[in-house]
């Protein structure tokens, strides 16, 4: 983007506090992973519940920023949601019927399916963590979601997978959805 993308504004918010509002009332303990750009985003998150977790290597990808966030969890954490900060739109209904499902099946990783391609964000129960604490590069958590699909509940959604913002196009189409 050739800027911090979770800072542009979107409708008079960053677009990493869209992100954050949508979650927040879901979960207990919402950590938010900071690289380079922490302090502006916690200015960015003022006032809100949240804690931050900097990940000190942010260009080791995706997979790092995953195991500093699962590093930051309390002990007793039971489940954790792994949502992306440049993602602003993911539906209301999304994150109650993530957990309905894990709490029906109690699967260990629940992902949310749109029309047909799995998303984000997605659930993963505390037995997963330590798969997750040791991510690196870009893949995010796919990997530890396609190893062992027995392990995996799917949720449906009847459309398409909420936009993320890696690209001024991406943006530019946040705007008129």
């Amino acid at each position: 983007m050739g800027r911090p993308k979770l800072l542009l504004d979107l409708r008079g918010k960053p677009i990493v506090r869209w992100s954050v509002e949508a979650l927040r009332s879901h979960v207990d303990d919402l950590v938010v992973v900071t690289g380079g750009d922490d302090p502006s985003v916690r200015a960015a998150l003022a006032g809100l519940s949240v804690r931050f977790a900097n990940n000190p290597h942010p260009d080791a990808g995706q997979g790092s920023s995953i195991a500093v966030g699962v590093a930051a969890l309390a002990a007793s954490t039971r489940a954790a949601l792994i949502a992306l900060g440049d993602q602003p739109q993911v539906p209301d209904e999304v994150v109650p019927a993530l957990l309905a499902a894990w709490l029906r099946t109690g699967k260990s990783i629940v992902a949310p399916v749109y029309q047909g391609v799995q998303g984000t964000p997605v659930l993963f129960v505390a037995e997963v963590f330590a798969e997750l604490g040791a991510l690196t590069g870009d893949m995010g958590a796919r990997g530890v979601v396609a190893a062992r699909p027995e392990r995996v509940e799917r949720v449906t959604f009847a459309r398409a997978m909420p936009s993320d913002v890696d690209t001024p196009e991406d943006y530019a189409r946040l705007h008129v959805e």
